[in-house]
């Protein structure tokens, strides 16, 4: 009976207590692995969101670009001008354009649905080494198309912003268009653009890709009343 209502020894117990340490690494291991693949999964996943929804709000935008040869005759009148201005950056270009891209979100709101709309590439001020996509929008519009408006991020950590113009008397893609010159394309959109947009992954993975064409719905100038 003596033997039988012995207790552990301390080798016993430090044993148990060693096996009960191991198990408890492994389960955490284990529950920590998850919660990175979770956490990592989520990140991919916030990134991919945001590349679409960047290239569909520069699409969006790029479908309603227009230009106009409504002008009062007296040019000390103008106080508006209609354009399509882009320029080739290298890997990062720039694009700014009139379109009817404005959302009035007040009700009878006295305001237009035109707008000069732009898009480009910043430093990040606050991280080194961080470039944005941005999206300008000035409204009125004015007579500078490129200056002026509200700028937010649309896209953060991008490589690269390319966009190509398709010319269709030539049928050839270029990399800037100009309707505001004579050596351009005066008064005439592109018939089509290409977009490419490509930001970086998350830690560990490969940059985020996203590329796509669209056809522009107006290539000539709106000119109601004007005979041609």
């Amino acid at each position: 009976m003596r033997s039988a209502s012995r207790g552990m020894t301390l080798l016993e117990v430090m044993v148990s207590v060693a096996i009960l340490a191991m198990v408890s690494i492994l389960i955490y291991g284990a529950f920590d692995s998850m919660a990175r693949g979770k956490k990592g999964e989520a990140m991919r996943a916030d990134r991919a969101r945001e590349g679409r929804e960047a290239v569909l709000r520069i699409t969006r935008d790029l479908s309603s670009a227009f230009l106009s040869m409504h002008n009062p005759a007296n040019t000390a009148l103008i106080t508006r001008a209609t354009a399509f201005v882009a320029t080739s950056g290298g890997t990062f270009d720039r694009v700014d354009f009139a379109a009817f891209a404005h959302r009035r979100v007040e009700r009878d709101a006295h305001e237009s649905d035109e707008c000069e709309v732009g898009y480009f590439v910043v430093s990040d001020p606050d991280v080194d080494g961080k470039l944005d996509l941005v999206r300008r929008e000035q409204t009125p519009m004015d007579i500078d198309p490129k200056k002026g408006g509200i700028v937010s991020v649309v896209a953060e950590d991008v490589q690269e912003f390319d966009l190509k113009y398709l010319e269709p008397l030539t049928g050839q893609w270029l990399d800037s268009w100009d309707s505001t010159q004579v050596t351009g394309q005066p008064g005439r959109l592109p018939y089509e653009i290409s977009i490419r947009l490509v930001m970086k992954g998350i830690p560990g993975s490969i940059p985020y890709k996203f590329e796509t064409k669209i056809p522009m719905p107006m290539q000539q100038a709106l000119t109601f009343g004007i005979p041609r």
